[in-house]
């Protein structure tokens, strides 16, 4: 019975994780422009995003080749303020 008990436990929290999951499915999308320099858009995302200097570099770079990255994953109330900030900062953004 105590194997029961268990795996009902597990299958609830996959329940729970999957439900998280689809809470976070929000993205910032950032996309490229000809305006702003490496050095800019690097420092704004570790400002505003919170990336590692590798992750905003790498992110940068994705921008500057495919045109957009997903740069911050999360829910919509929680990423509504950071994508402001990119805005207020000039760069062109929007939360898919």
């Amino acid at each position: 019975m105590s194997g029961k008990i268990l795996m009902s436990k597990e299958k609830k929290q996959e329940e729970v994780d999957i439900l998280e999951q689809e809470v976070n499915q929000h993205e910032i999308i950032l996309f490229n422009d000809d305006v702003h320099t490496f050095d800019y858009v690097i420092d704004s995302l570790i400002d505003v995003c919170e990336h590692t200097l590798v992750q905003a570099e790498q992110c940068t770079y994705l921008v500057h080749f495919k045109g957009k990255c997903a740069v911050k994953t999360g829910e919509y109330d929680k990423l509504k303020a950071k994508c402001s900030k990119l805005l207020d900062l000039g760069l062109s953004a929007e939360i898919v």
